[in-house]
């Protein structure tokens, strides 16, 4: 039931991913490009299991495009990957449970990209009500 899911939701991103690069690229041939992701611990480098990697298209203004995004887990590798993402400006954000929030925009210019993820754990937060 999961994996039926996971499946429908894998097509309709790759359904909005494309209707928005065909919209951006009227004049433009549309290239694609390969994501794979590594999420790791910042301290040691161990692979971060079942991390929530959520990718947005971004538009020419640097916006996220408004509509639903596309959130993929790792596995027990740390490793995650989506096919066929248009070129062009992605919103990345990757959240674990123990660890801060990544985010980041990142260009989307190759056929196939491998960005690796080191997530740190919380910083101590200081307070001027601290004694």
């Amino acid at each position: 039931m999961a994996m039926k899911r996971l499946s429908l939701l894998a097509v309709l991103a790759f359904l909005f991913f494309g209707a928005l690069a065909r919209a951006e690229n009227k004049d433009q041939k549309v290239q694609y490009s390969d994501l794979s992701f590594l999420v790791v611990k910042e301290d040691g480098g161990t692979p971060l299991r079942n991390a929530a990697v959520v990718l947005h298209p971004v538009d020419k203004n640097g916006r996220q495009s408004k509509g639903g995004g596309v959130e993929l887990k790792t596995d027990d590798e740390g490793r995650a990957s989506f096919d066929a993402v248009p070129y062009g400006k992605l919103r990345i954000q990757v959240i674990m449970t123990g660890f801060q929030t990544y985010g980041e925009d990142v260009d989307i210019a190759q056929p196939k990209q491998e960005i690796t993820v080191k997530l740190k754990r919380p910083q101590r937060q200081y307070s001027i009500y601290d004694k």
